[in-house]
């Protein structure tokens, strides 16, 4: 038995943090045929779980610098390429 917080579509929801990202799964999970619906379900609740835990990262990370220490892990400056992929989404019609 799981010990973790119960996941339903409002907690999902309200994981995702973004309003067109909660559109988005609003959308998918309520066109699914009712044979993919747990499959649905499944793909975005890991897709809130993996959210809510690199809000958890950041907060560490803005809490040691905060405190003038080093942020902890190993950090790797993708900045450049997370706008150019964005840009290609946007130019392909993507959201």
């Amino acid at each position: 038995m799981s010990t973790g917080p119960v996941w339903s579509i409002e907690r999902i929801r309200d994981a995702l943090g973004s309003p067109d990202l909660s559109r988005r799964f609003a959308d998918e999970i309520g066109s699914a045929p009712a044979h993919t619906v747990p499959a649905v379900f499944a793909k975005w609740q890991g897709i809130a779980e993996r959210t809510l835990a690199a809000v958890e990262r950041g907060r560490q990370a803005a809490a040691a610098e905060a405190a003038g220490g080093e942020v902890p892990g190993e950090w790797i400056d993708i900045t450049q390429k997370v706008q150019e992929d964005a840009a290609l989404v946007r130019a392909h019609g993507g959201a």
